[in-house]
């Protein structure tokens, strides 16, 4: 991830934090206020991309289901962004296993041979 792509990021987060509407403008200038230079296609693509889909969703699943997550919270309808989401982090929460525990005795050796 760039810099450019972080710092319009965060710029979004604000506005969307402070509840006001993300325009490419306003991403820019807050962009800008922070001394970061961004390529001119940054904060349109990011308007855009949060036109298409529910930056709430995108919040709550940012953690579910790795890379592929977000893309799906993104692209589905607002309405059931949340409900398709939902199975896929059910089911990367059942892959999860406890970690093993090693004991000196796996290794080999132990501490006080």
């Amino acid at each position: 991830m760039s810099i450019s792509e972080i710092a319009c990021t965060y710029a979004t987060l604000i506005l969307h934090d402070d509840g006001i509407p993300i325009t490419a403008d306003k991403i820019a200038t807050l962009v800008k206020a922070a001394n970061v230079n961004v390529e001119s296609y940054w904060p349109s693509l990011f308007t855009k991309l949060v036109e298409k889909g529910n930056i709430e969703d995108l919040i709550m699943n940012v953690g579910s289901g790795g890379g592929g997550g977000a893309a799906i919270a993104l692209s589905a309808p607002s309405s059931g962004g949340a409900a398709a989401a939902t199975p896929a982090a059910a089911a990367v929460e059942e892959k999860k296993e406890e970690p093993k525990e090693e004991s000196d005795d796996d290794m080999g050796f132990s501490l006080f041979d």
